[in-house]
């Protein structure tokens, strides 16, 4: 692996400001575009190591429930000393982090 937008983005650049990746030939050529030093592509793997070891996170947070219902279930549990709320969230949250594990 040698330089990645995932990477470079996990360093925090930005695509097309701070840099750029095409494909030439079936080889990534990057355009290197910021006025700050550019990271070896040792640093660059490393981040998009780290990016991909938090998966699991990325895929929890997109099927946990809204924040909004976590709300409304603490607000039936603490005000109006109801738990269904609450237990049903907990229910699908303990789902979610079992069919994605750390």
């Amino acid at each position: 692996m040698a330089y990645t937008s995932q990477g470079l983005i996990e360093l925090g650049f930005k695509w097309e400001e701070d840099f750029t990746i095409v494909n030439q030939n079936g080889e990534h050529k990057l355009t290197w575009k910021s006025s700050n030093p550019q990271p070896t592509a040792q640093e660059c793997e490393s981040a998009h190591l780290s990016w991909e070891s938090k998966e699991y996170a990325r895929n929890r947070q997109a099927e946990y429930p809204a924040l909004n219902d976590l709300i409304v279930a603490l607000w039936e549990n603490v005000v109006e000393e109801r738990a269904a709320s609450v237990i049903a969230l907990e229910t699908k949250r303990q789902e979610i982090k079992t069919k994605y594990p750390k």
